[in-house]
C-alpha cells in the first residue's frame, strides 16, 4: 500500500486540499472571472491575481425539504392554543432576498456573492489552462547540449549527502553473514554439544577433557565473531548519478508589430496587449525562450522591448522590410534545426500596395519552412491587400493562422483561439 503525505505548506486556517477541490468545481465561473479581469487590465497588471466573485446561486448546495401538502406530526412544547386534530396553515415565504434587490423589509435575511482571492499563480494557471504551442517538438542536440542529471544506481564512493543508509546496511549484514556463516554454525553445534553434557554429567576425565576443549572453543569462535566490523567502509553505498545530453527544447519568438502612421495609440495597444500575452505564455512552456522584437514602418528595426512598446517612432508602411529582417536574423542566429521557431505579427493590415504580394511570398518560401507555427493578428476591421495576400496562405500551410481583433475584448479568446489544444473548445 502505497501512502502519499502532503508536506506543503498552508496558510493560516487554510488547507490546499479543500482549495484545490473548490477550483476544480467552479472552474467554469473562475474562467468567466478571469477572462473579465483580462479584459478591464492594462498591460503592466496583467500577471497580478485576481479576486473572484461567485453568484450564491452558483454555490448553494442541493437539499431535501418538505413539499406542500401532506401531513407532519409535529410537538411544540409549551402549546396553549391548539389541540390534537387542528389543522395549522403553513407559514408564507418572504424576507430579504440579498443582493440588493426588492422593497426594503424589517425581517428576513439573505447572503451577497461569494468572494474569494485568486493568487498570482492560479490566476495564471486558469489564464492559460488548454492552450499550447503548435507543432511543438524537441529539436535535435545542439553543438553545446544540454545536460540532466539522471540516477545510475549505487556506487562504493561518494559525498555524505548522498548515502543510501539501507542498501549501506543490508550490505554490512550480508558481508557479515558471509564472514561469521561457518564459525556461527559450528559455535551453535558445540553449545549443543557443551549443554547435552552439562545436563548429563560424567567422572570419566575424557569427557571432562572433551568439555573443556569445546568450552575453549567457544570462546575462541565468539572472539573471532565479535572481530567482525558492524559496518565497514567497503559496506557503504552512495546513490550514483549522471550527466546525459537531452535534446534541447530552445525557442525564439519573433514579434513584428507595425507602427506605421494608420497606426493609431487604440491599435497599438491592442497588438501590445496580444504580445504581452504571448510572452507571459511562452515563458511558462519554456525554461529557455528567446523575444526578438521587430518594429517597422517603411524600414524595419530590431529593438529592445522598452521601445518596442514605447518608442514613438513612425512613417509608411512597407511590411516586407519586417519579414526580410527575420528571416535574415534566422539564418544568422537561430538555425531551425536546433530551436523551435515562432513569429507572431500585428497590424492594421494597411500596406503598399505593390509589397503585400512580396510579404506572401516570404511567409511562403522562406519563413514558413522555417516556423512551427506563425500567427497574424490584425487589429483593424477592413480587410485590405494585406489580408487578401495572407488568406491565400492558410489554404496550403497549417502552421499559418490569422485572426482579428479590433477591441480589447477580444483579445483574450484570439489568443486562446490561436494558442488552444487540439481538441480543446475555447
Amino acid at each position: 500500500m502505497q501512502q502519499i503525505i502532503d508536506r506543503r505548506l498552508a496558510g493560516k486556517n487554510k488547507s490546499i486540499g479543500n482549495r484545490e477541490r473548490f477550483l476544480r468545481r467552479y472552474k467554469q465561473q473562475i474562467r468567466e472571472a478571469v477572462r473579465r479581469a483580462v479584459d478591464g487590465r492594462g498591460i503592466r497588471d496583467l500577471e497580478r491575481g485576481e479576486e473572484v466573485r461567485i453568484p450564491k446561486k452558483d454555490i448553494s448546495e442541493p437539499v431535501f425539504h418538505h413539499g406542500s401538502g401532506g401531513q407532519r406530526d409535529m410537538v411544540h412544547p409549551g402549546n396553549q392554543e391548539y389541540v390534537t386534530g387542528d389543522r395549522i396553515q403553513r407559514p408564507q415565504g418572504g424576507g430579504g432576498k440579498g443582493q440588493g434587490k426588492g422593497q426594503a423589509s424589517d425581517s428576513g435575511d439573505g447572503e451577497d456573492e461569494f468572494t474569494f482571492a485568486l493568487s498570482k499563480e492560479e490566476f495564471m494557471q486558469v489564464f492559460f489552462e488548454d492552450l499550447a504551442l503548435p507543432h511543438l517538438i524537441r529539436t535535435q542536440l545542439a553543438e553545446t547540449p544540454e545536460w540532466k542529471t539522471h540516477r545510475a544506481g549505487f556506487s562504493s564512493d561518494g559525498t555524505p549527502n548522498n548515502l543510501h543508509v539501507v542498501r549501506s546496511m543490508r550490505g554490512a549484514l550480508g558481508r557479515r553473514i558471509a564472514l561469521g556463516g561457518e564459525s556461527r554454525r559450528e559455535l551453535h553445534a558445540l553449545e549443543d554439544l557443551v549443554a547435552q553434557m552439562l545436563r548429563q554429567p560424567s567422572d570419566d576425565p575424557a569427557v571432562k577433557q572433551q568439555l573443556r576443549e569445546a568450552q575453549e572453543r567457544i570462546a575462541a569462535l565468539k572472539a573471532r565473531l565479535g572481530l567482525i566490523p558492524f559496518l565497514d567502509p567497503i559496506d557503504l553505498r552512495f546513490r550514483s548519478r549522471v550527466r546525459v545530453p537531452v535534446p534541447t527544447s530552445k525557442a525564439v519568438m519573433f514579434c513584428l508589430m507595425d507602427v506605421s502612421g494608420s497606426m493609431d495609440e487604440q491599435r497599438k495597444e491592442l497588438s501590445k496587449r496580444f504580445f504581452i500575452l504571448l510572452y507571459l505564455f511562452l515563458t511558462r512552456h519554456y525554461e529557455k525562450i528567446e523575444l526578438v522584437f521587430i518594429r517597422h514602418h517603411t524600414q524595419a528595426q530590431e529593438v529592445s522591448e522598452d521601445d518596442f512598446f514605447h518608442a514613438r517612432e513612425t512613417g509608411g508602411t512597407v511590411v516586407s522590410s519586417a519579414l526580410e529582417l527575420m528571416d535574415q536574423i534566422i539564418r544568422e542566429r537561430y538555425n531551425p534545426t536546433e530551436w523551435n521557431i515562432y513569429g507572431a505579427q500585428a497590424s492594421d493590415g494597411d500596406n503598399w500596395h505593390h509589397d503585400s504580394g512580396r510579404c506572401r511570398e516570404l511567409l511562403a518560401e522562406k519563413l514558413l519552412p522555417a516556423c512551427r507555427y506563425y500567427a497574424y493578428v490584425q487589429v483593424a476591421e477592413e480587410e485590405q491587400n494585406l489580408w487578401e495576400e495572407y488568406t491565400r496562405l492558410g489554404e496550403s500551410h497549417p502552421n499559418f493562422a490569422m485572426r482579428k481583433a479590433v477591441e480589447a475584448s477580444e483579445i483574450y479568446p484570439v489568443f486562446r483561439d490561436l494558442f488552444k489544444k487540439e481538441g480543446a473548445t475555447t
